[in-house]
């Protein structure tokens, strides 16, 4: 009996470690084939970015070299000179006090700042966009009646203001070009009307880091007249600009030339010649007596407490009656952007205009009526702020904004004033729509304004406004 112990307790005690040993070794297996599907995956990411890689040095090596530029030969005893390809940030850091620059170098045209590359086959070398600018109307009847709203006999209509198709791209790294065709509701019920309405060549790279544009094009006279009207900050153009110089602004056929100073601060320096063909607040059309525009723009950056721009412009002309008109301005826009935001949390801008214009004018009491020469000092001035106060969330497609214009009109006696507040829904940066209220006081209601005498019936004017905004592809981007 107890040899018969003995045998169990043996057998016993070696099927223990053989147990021990099969669990041991069904785990490692387990553990070692859950490392070799962890492996494969690795693997296949690895392959996958490897691929993409090659495939990126394939398509970089396949484009065409960009342009050599050949290094200026150094002449013994020559000053120090700037390389052919610096860029203006360069030629300030070098232009430091002791340090002589070479009339020639800085004479010579330079690369402009990022060269554009070739793009791939069946693609087109040049960008193109589609913005469309709807506007909705409600007024008063006797405002309708009198064409005195601020879309002249547009009054109590849903229209299309703007719809443009915008084409500009780089013609090689020294120039590029812009076109654009505008058609819109031009008239109460009449056909849709197309016409160019800029068109223009910018040579980026002239000597003395200056630049030019020929064509037709919007003036960078003042702060807004160079955006067409889906850009503007509010619906409509200011009282000022749209009295100054029409409703579409002051556009011309010419050429307009910007240098920038080399001097710590930014200071752009514009001119400009013309036709003149502004009927408005010109109308010569002729280059024997042009039309003169120039602008000063400097701008600052505050640190945390965001950026201003400043500026000056000045336009000078003569009138269809050859006499001169002078129209200088004045304006400012501050904005205020927190770190990691997207837009700006608060703008407030303003513009100043001064105009000196000689005009032609009868005494209807004199007993011989004879056109005399007058000259008149008129002016008129907006102000604008937005606010934008949510960073994230449905909130921060949401932003308000106010308006209040002030102007005299530039030939007639009277004046007039308004305010708008709007309210402004951007979901997404291709669409926005906006609401507003504009309330608008006249005195000397006038005639030429298009107002019968009916006792002053539109002097006062409210209106409901309304816009909607669309753009499709590309979109050239607006200054500060």
């Amino acid at each position: 009996m107890r040899a018969f112990v003995g045998i169990c307790l043996l057998a016993a005690g070696a099927l223990v470690p053989g147990v021990a040993t099969a669990q041991d070794t069904e785990a490692l297996r387990k553990e070692l084939e859950q490392m070799r599907k962890q492996f494969e995956t690795m693997k296949d990411g690895y392959e996958k970015a490897i691929n993409q890689l090659s495939d990126r040095l394939k398509t970089i090596e396949a484009r065409p070299p960009a342009p050599a530029a050949t290094p200026a030969a150094a002449t013994p005893g020559t000053p120090t000179t700037v390389p052919a390809v610096a860029s203006r940030d360069q030629m300030l850091s070098q232009a430091q006090p002791g340090v002589t620059i070479n009339p020639a170098e800085l004479a010579r045209p330079r690369e402009p700042f990022s060269l554009y590359e070739r793009r791939g086959a069946g693609q087109l070398l040049f960008d193109m966009g589609i913005a469309g600018d709807f506007i909705g109307n409600l007024t008063q009847r006797n405002v309708q009646k009198n064409a005195g709203g601020t879309f002249s006999g547009l009054e109590n209509r849903f229209f299309p203001r703007e719809v443009e198709v915008s084409l500009f791209g780089q013609i090689d790294p020294y120039a590029r070009a812009e076109v654009r065709f505008e058609a819109g509701e031009e008239e109460r019920g009449g056909e849709v009307s197309v016409h160019l309405a800029e068109a223009f060549l910018e040579l980026m790279t002239l000597p003395f880091s200056t630049q030019a544009r020929i064509g037709q094009m919007r003036n960078r006279f003042g702060l807004t007249n160079v955006l067409h009207e889906h850009d503007l900050a509010f619906i409509d153009r200011p009282n000022a600009l749209r009295e100054f110089f029409g409703d579409e602004g002051l556009v011309e056929k010419g050429l307009e030339a910007t240098w920038v100073a080399p001097l710590p601060i930014f200071l752009e320096v514009l001119g400009g010649v013309f036709n003149g063909d502004n009927e408005t607040a010109f109308g010569r059309g002729s280059l024997q007596n042009p039309l003169v525009t120039g602008r000063v723009r400097t701008f600052f950056e505050l640190g945390d407490f965001g950026a201003i721009q400043l500026g000056a412009s000045i336009a000078n002309g003569q009138t269809r009656e050859r006499l001169n008109n002078q129209i200088i301005g004045f304006d400012a826009k501050y904005k205020y952007r927190p770190e990691g935001w997207q837009h700006a949390l608060f703008t407030v801008a303003g513009e100043y205009l001064h105009g000196i214009r000689q005009v032609l004018v009868t005494d209807p009491d004199a007993e011989s009526p004879v056109e005399q020469k007058r000259t008149r000092e008129r002016s008129g001035w907006y102000a604008y702020g937005e606010v934008q106060p949510f960073r994230v969330g449905p909130l921060s497609r949401w932003s308000a904004g106010f308006r209040y214009d002030w102007t005299q009109y530039p030939v007639n006696p009277g004046k007039e004033w308004a305010v708008q507040p709007y309210l402004s829904f951007m979901p997404s940066e291709f669409l926005r729509f906006r609401l507003a209220y504009k309330h608008t006081e006249r005195s000397e209601c006038c005639s030429y304004l298009g107002f019968t005498d009916n006792g002053g019936s539109a002097r006062k004017v409210d209106e409901i406004l309304f816009q909607a905004t669309f753009i499709l592809g590309a979109h050239p981007a607006h200054p500060f």
